[in-house]
């Protein structure tokens, strides 16, 4: 078959993937790969080479089949593409649930796990074993014939809703724009921003400036703008996005909430779970939603005093200064940064010039490049979506190719919001001693360039890109051969933000700053004073956006876990009670964050959005060790490599981190990161 998407011998040819390359593709993969079972599911003496490397190659060529239609879905986004991905995602979760539920493949894994064989077999490819058993049970292969057929059309509707609340998110957020003739009525905004609405208003054939609900537009709104009715009329339409005070009711999200909860609710009663959240917490570090409510609410009484005094602070300065007696939501941004400058004499925009793209990248390759040893370089052969895409590729210190990486940085229409890795390419080394080489998706929806400048980061871009491309070195410099435990297969959920919440840390470090941290024009670092008042500001309104987290963590567990179906899913309801127990912040009745809240409808982080706090006690107390031993300690980096990215999801994460740690973590470093004690 001449289909783009069926070659394995390269990297994705995106000039000639074309929408109808996909159903073909998709089906000749899962059709040969149903074959292959039947033909497997005959063999009387199972192992490993017979049976578990050859489903995992043909689920490899799967995969990369899919991973271009599925990327594409999100960064360039349209109709054509939204049906073609909405129909091969349904061709797949069939074809997951045929998968899952044959017993005869299910009987054939138990009988290689039983076997004598089995104890000579690799550290990870037992444990390969071990979650296919387990994931077979989560298919529902042991259920009897009217559960399965419930569990299956469960599962394709759940793949229906799921993708539709994420296409009203987008659409809801392309709809909106505001042009603006009147600069006064911009009147606060930074000069970088105001080009930036200006570019947007010219690539649109207007004149003026052009304001949308992409992030950096947004963001420059609700923090700079001195007009409080243009902040107030933002603010609205990006809270109330897909919801029943939105722009447009078929953008809605309201019942297809609803109906997600209730379908994953009758998923976990039909394997046996009392509710959803406790299916999530079955392949987790966390052992029960007693434990993690209780670490949440503890976090929540450890900030609570300290997230007060933020708020008192702030509505004392927004009444002594502008006798503001009455704060508005969209006037907090505003109001923050007002008096950060105050405290500290320090805006985002003071920033900005030492931020640019380029000299961002080159410091971050930098940073990693000393800690592990490898070198990162641009590499022009990749075909890619998009002018403003690079690709780029890793080896190490001997020349050997470790990983790659597309880098698509910058927010633009028709893409997905926010910022994620997903895999392109996985590591595994195929029957032929052919080593698969792992490359990765890195995007990003950062300010783009404008007006012939770099494009110029906020220094929470910066942490962004940080974080991402943390959860990129995982997947790329793994050394684990085995398709379902290398890099990040495998990895429980509430461990995977280890390896990017760690990166964060080192962007408040003087000595990496001053690897890219130059001005654009000048070229000077950034200087001592800008950094001494930076890192002052570290923790300005810590406790208030720990406090912010940690609702929307209670939120989603209690939302899975107190799932009544004759009650429904009480989303406004639970929300509330959340927020009058542990926020010092209430948002306005109109405001319908969950509405727009992906991560735990459409994410992957349904029962599972704790798993940001979790592992933040991790990646702070990895942190501290290089805080302890010396920030340029080889043998720390060589540690962090070895026992953390490269294991994968080869062994359990526990076992990960007390093998680089020595110990078990320890939620002090947490707490001293954000402020909460000395």
């Amino acid at each position: 078959m001449n289909n783009p998407l069926l070659s394995t011998l390269d990297l994705p040819a995106f000039s000639s993937i074309k929408t109808k390359h996909a159903i073909p593709a998709i089906e000749f993969c899962i059709d040969e790969n149903l074959k292959l079972i039947n033909t497997l599911t005959q063999l009387d003496n199972p192992d490993w080479d017979s049976v578990i490397q050859k489903l995992d190659e043909a689920e490899n060529r799967l995969e990369r089949a899919w991973s271009p239609v599925r990327h594409l879905n999100s960064v360039m986004n349209s109709d054509e593409q939204r049906d073609v991905y909405n129909q091969c995602r349904d061709m797949l979760t069939d074809y997951a649930n045929k998968v899952g539920q044959n017993e005869a493949l299910y009987k054939l894994y138990k009988t290689i796990s039983n076997s004598d064989s089995f104890a000579a077999l690799s550290k990870s490819k037992k444990q390969e074993i071990k979650n296919s058993l387990r994931d077979f049970r989560l298919s529902g292969v042991d259920l009897g014939a009217a559960d399965k057929e419930k569990y299956k059309a469960n599962s394709k509707r759940l793949a229906k809703l799921t993708s539709k609340f994420e296409e009203n998110i987008l659409d809801a957020t392309n709809d909106w724009e505001k042009l603006i003739v009147d600069v006064e009525e911009l009147k606060g905004i930074p000069v970088s921003s105001m080009d930036m609405f200006a570019q947007s208003a010219a690539q649109k054939q207007k004149q003026g400036y052009l304001i949308t609900l992409q992030f950096p537009s947004y963001y420059a709104v609700i923090t700079f703008a001195e007009n409080r009715e243009l902040r107030k009329e933002i603010y609205q339409a990006y809270m109330t996005r897909a919801s029943d005070l939105g722009a447009d009711l078929a953008w809605d999200n309201s019942t297809v909430m609803e109906e997600i909860i209730d379908l994953r609710h009758q998923q976990a009663g039909l394997l046996g779970f009392r509710n959803y959240a406790e299916r999530s917490l079955f392949t987790k570090m966390a052992k029960s939603t007693e434990e993690v409510l209780d670490f949440l609410y503890d976090l929540s009484g450890r900030s609570r005093m300290a997230a007060e005094k933020d708020l008192a602070d702030l509505k004392s300065f927004a009444s002594d200064t502008y006798q503001m007696e009455n704060i508005e939501a969209w006037d907090l941004a505003w109001l923050s940064e007002k008096l950060k400058q105050r405290l500290y004499q320090l805006s985002q925009e003071d920033l900005k010039p030492y931020f640019p793209a380029n000299s961002v990248l080159e410091g971050l390759f930098k940073l990693v490049e000393n800690l592990y040893s490898i070198h990162i370089s641009k590499d022009s052969r990749a075909e890619v979506w998009h002018p403003d895409v690079e690709f780029y590729s890793i080896k190490d210190n001997k020349g050997n190719l470790r990983g790659q990486f597309y880098l698509d940085l910058y927010a633009r229409d028709k893409k997905r919001g926010g910022a994620w890795m997903d895999e392109c390419i996985s590591r595994i080394r195929l029957a032929d001693n052919t080593l698969q080489i792992p490359v990765a998706y890195m995007t990003c929806n950062g300010t783009p360039p404008v007006g012939g400048k770099p494009a110029l980061f906020t220094h929470d871009e910066v942490l962004t890109l940080f974080h991402e491309f943390g959860h990129g070195l995982h997947h790329m410099l793994t050394q684990i051969d085995n398709y379902g435990v290398s890099g990040i297969s495998g990895v429980e959920w509430d461990a995977v933000e280890l390896p990017s919440q760690f990166m964060e840390n080192w962007c408040w470090e003087k000595q990496t700053l001053d690897l890219f941290a130059r001005h654009y024009e000048t070229g000077k670092k950034l200087p001592q004073d800008l950094f001494k008042k930076m890192l002052a500001a570290r923790n300005f309104q810590a406790a208030l956006q720990m406090l912010r987290q940690l609702e929307f963590s209670i939120f989603d567990l209690r939302l899975y876990a107190e799932y009544d179906p004759v009650k429904g899913a009480r989303v406004k309801q639970i929300l509330a009670e959340v927020r009058d127990k542990v926020a010092v912040i209430t948002p306005p009745e109109f405001n319908r964050f969950q509405h727009g809240f992906s991560h735990i409808f459409s994410g992957g982080y349904a029962a599972g959005y704790y798993s940001y706090k979790w592992a933040e006690v991790l990646s702070a107390d990895a942190f501290a060790r290089f805080e302890e031993e010396g920030l340029n300690s080889k043998q720390v980096g060589k540690d962090f490599l070895h026992e953390i990215l490269e294991v994968g999801g080869s062994r359990d994460a526990m076992e990960s981190f007390i093998a680089f740690r020595g110990r078990k973590p320890d939620i002090k470093a947490l707490l001293k990161h954000n402020g909460l004690i000395q």
